[in-house]
């Protein structure tokens, strides 16, 4: 029963990875009855049918079945009405969750419920793997702001351009599609104004998916107005800027299309709060050095994702991350659970900052 758990757990998550759920989690759901799979669903996005209710409309008799979840059933009326409710009416014997959700709203009473209507069920399965789908939820969630991702890709000898500031390319294409799929799943990506200015990036999907929300942060608005991102048809740009900025470059953004929201303070935080209240699960930060450093010591990057490409440049080139005002090698800023995977010659390598796990 175990392995069999495993391999239908699985086949949730295959499932769950298909919404873009955002603020809600990702969450998939399959009924088995005799060893047989005979119905499925995912929550498609925030506000449609919850993926156990989507699953069970499918199910011409769930009566007796068991009924597969990557995320504790709601117990709760928000958007849509409480799963358990509809897992107890349609007869459901036996239910098997993955991870319990850590909304208080649900946390721990989906499965009480359930068990109080005489119904089995089964919690842990895939755990892990099911926590580290929905980890920008879980996030948002517990610590009440988006997750932070900040990628950079550089050469073998740190530099993710050389002194003269060329940076195209560093990695493979089959690198840079691995971060279209990044992106895609991706509510928003950050960047700064002078990667515009400079790199004129697109920060798009590029077919692999959704386009994210686009962002800049700019003190100043110091912006030519033939920039790809301010092609909103593409997809959809804010910049963030302070309220004594360049009105007339502003007046210009707007009538483009592209949204300028006034900040007080303008700092990695203040965006990552208000990207949070837009609904935000996670966020994408590509950026230079300078802005990567302020976004980590304003503690709003909590996994890192580098690109590593086997070239070396020397010389005077950029760094990924500025300044961060360390002096002692016990002072560094360290990683952990790290992975690394190659992609074709270049190697990607991922991890969590330890002072943010908690």
């Amino acid at each position: 029963m175990e392995e069999t758990d495993r391999l239908w757990m699985k086949k949730c998550l295959a499932l769950a990875v298909k919404g873009r759920t955002s603020p809600n989690p990702k969450v998939g759901a399959i009924i088995v009855q005799n060893g047989v799979a005979i119905a499925e669903g995912f929550h498609a996005r925030a506000g449609m049918p919850h993926a156990e209710a989507v699953a069970l409309e499918n199910c011409p008799d769930p009566r007796g079945a068991t009924l597969y979840v990557n995320l504790e059933p709601c117990n709760h009326y928000g958007r849509t009405p409480p799963c358990t409710e509809a897992i107890i009416k349609a007869g459901i014997k036996r239910v098997v969750v993955g991870t319990i959700d850590p909304d208080p709203r649900v946390s721990g009473q989906g499965i009480q419920r359930l068990r109080s209507a005489g119904i089995a069920v089964t919690v842990g399965v895939l755990a892990e793997e099911c926590q580290t789908l929905n980890e920008a939820f879980f996030h948002r969630v517990l610590h009440h702001c988006a997750f932070g991702i900040l990628k950079y890709a550089m050469t073998l000898d740190g530099k993710i351009a050389t002194a003269t500031g060329h940076s195209f390319w560093i990695t493979s294409e089959l690198a840079r599609a691995e971060v279209h799929q990044l992106r895609a799943c991706s509510d928003a990506v950050v960047t700064g104004g002078s990667t515009v200015r400079c790199d004129n990036p697109h920060l798009t999907s590029h077919g692999w998916g959704e386009n994210p929300l686009r962002v800049v942060m700019s003190c100043s608005l110091d912006f030519p107005l033939d920039r790809n991102l301010w092609r909103v048809n593409d997809a959809p740009t804010i910049v963030f800027t302070m309220p004594k900025s360049d009105n007339k470059v502003k007046h210009e953004l707007e009538n483009l299309g592209v949204e300028v929201m006034e900040v007080e303070t303008l700092t990695p935080r203040s965006v990552m709060i208000e990207l949070t209240k837009r609904g935000c699960n996670q966020v994408l930060w590509e950026c230079g050095g300078n802005l990567s450093a302020q976004a980590i010591q304003d503690q709003v990057i909590q996994k890192i994702y580098a690109f590593i490409a086997p070239k070396i440049i020397g010389g005077t080139g950029t760094n990924p991350i500025g300044d961060l005002g360390i002096n002692l090698m016990s002072e560094a800023k360290i990683i952990e659970n790290t992975k690394i995977k190659p992609i074709g010659d270049d190697f990607l390598i991922t991890g969590y900052l330890r002072s943010l796990l908690k």
